[in-house]
Formats: C-alpha cells, sequence, structure tokens
C-alpha cells in the first residue's frame, strides 16, 4: 500500500503508531495483543529486519513488489465488497475513497516505483501469483463473503496497521541503515504522518464497527481471523524472503 507522491518519503516524527496511543483499549489493540507471538513474527520478521539495515537481496524485494502489485489489485476488489456490504453512508464513503485511492493512486505510484526497480508494466501484468499472494487475498474475501463488515475489516487490519507499525519503528530505530540503503524510501513511506493517518482512520473505522456490531461479544472469533491474517501476512515476507536465489 502506497500514499501520495508528496510525502511518500517523509521521515517519520515522534509519533506513536497509528497516531494513537498504544495504551488505549480499542478492538485494535486488544486484537494485536492477543496476537501474541503471531504479531511479533509478523512486524520482525528477517524480511523488515533485513529492509532495515539495508541487506535485503534486491531480488527478494523486486519479487515482493511484483507480489504486492496484485496483492492490490484484490485488496481494492476486498474493498468493493466492503461498499456492498456497507450498513451507513459513512461505511459507504469510507470503502469508496479506500478504492479511489487504491485504483487512481496507490496502483500508479506502485507502477512508478517499481519502474525505479527495473521492474516494467509487462512484468507487473503477466508475472503469475504466488501462493503466498492467492492464500492471504482469498482469505480476506472469503471472510468478507461469508460474514459482515466486521469480519472483513479485521481480516483487513493487520495488513494497513502492522505496515504503519514496521515503517515507523525502523524509521525511528538506531539500527537502521539509511546511508546507501536502498530501501529508505520505502521505509520513509510507511512511516510518513499520510500514511499513519490512514492506518489511525482503519482502527477508527474498526472500533466504529465494533460498537455496532457487538464487537465485544464476538471477540474470540473475530481474533481468530486477526490471527490468521497475521500469520498470513508472515508467509507474504517470508515469499519474498525465499527469492533470494532467482
Amino acid at each position: 500500500m502506497t500514499v501520495s507522491q508528496d510525502n511518500r518519503y517523509q521521515t517519520a516524527s515522534n509519533l506513536n503508531f497509528w497516531g494513537m496511543n498504544l495504551n488505549e483499549t480499542t478492538l485494535f489493540t486488544r486484537l494485536r495483543e492477543a496476537a501474541g507471538g503471531d504479531w511479533t513474527k509478523f512486524i520482525n520478521h528477517r524480511f523488515v529486519k533485513a529492509l532495515g539495515n539495508g541487506t535485503l537481496a534486491e531480488s527478494c524485494f523486486r519479487y515482493y513488489l511484483i507480489q504486492d502489485y496484485l496483492f492490490l489489485f484484490h485488496f481494492s476488489r476486498a474493498y468493493a465488497l466492503a461498499a456492498y456490504k456497507a450498513e451507513t453512508l459513512e461505511d459507504l464513503r469510507y470503502s469508496a475513497t479506500a478504492i479511489n485511492n487504491i485504483i487512481d493512486v496507490e496502483l500508479s505510484l506502485h507502477v512508478e516505483y517499481c519502474l525505479g526497480w527495473g521492474i516494467g508494466v509487462e512484468d507487473l501484468s503477466t508475472e503469475p501469483e504466488d501462493i503466498a499472494t492467492t492464500a492471504y487475498t482469498r482469505f480476506v474475501l472469503d471472510c468478507g463473503h461469508r460474514g459482515d463488515l466486521l469480519d472483513l475489516a479485521t481480516a483487513l487490519a493487520p495488513c494497513v496497521t502492522g505496515y504503519a507499525e514496521i515503517g515507523r519503528a525502523l524509521a525511528v530505530d538506531s539500527a537502521t541503515v539509511r546511508d546507501d540503503n536502498p530501501y529508505v524510501s520505502w521505509i520513509d513511506m510507511y512511516a510518513s504522518d499520510e500514511y499513519q493517518k490512514v492506518s489511525g482512520d482503519s482502527v477508527t473505522q474498526l472500533q466504529e464497527l465494533a460498537n455496532r456490531r457487538g464487537g465485544e461479544m464476538r471477540f474470540s472469533a473475530l481474533s481468530k481471523v486477526f490471527n490468521q491474517a497475521t500469520r498470513l501476512e508472515t508467509g507474504f515476507w517470508e515469499m519474498g524472503w525465499n527469492h533470494q536465489k532467482l
């Protein structure tokens, strides 16, 4: 997921992740805490660490970028499903804005970013989906089809919020290498105040849905959805990592 051109390379400020206090009790913070080791493995994956110290093999990152393009396509479908599942005008507006941002902004910026890595449009459109990409995106869509808007938002949450946490954590980590690190622009993109707001808005929407849809009584079921989505996120990193020798 990308942000607008003007803010892609902002450095992190001293805000908390998602522009909110981690100690504030919300459905998201409870889901994140309940995810325990699954969440820790996701945000501290060796792929992430290698982005921070600049040692990630470029073949890994290129393959990840291609799969991320395919991932974005299916995420736009997920938000289209969210629009269909909308219960209020605000729900509909939120989903429509997300769809427009992915189609009109994020995918275009992603193509531009990939060109800087020597990945052409043809490469993006002809590369087959990795099994990890298919598994993750179809899981999210399945959650939306068989459940309600809260189920779908819960399945989407680890991606949007996790990238915000990873970006901000890497940006303020003294171990992160900035000089001659080809991945600094990626880090700054997700650490930017603009992306932190996108993530924070998703946390707010998740809480609003929980308030309306009995989130407390459904916590156990929602936690299972959140945990599985988090594990699939880790699988996405692992997919990229495994392409070191290609």
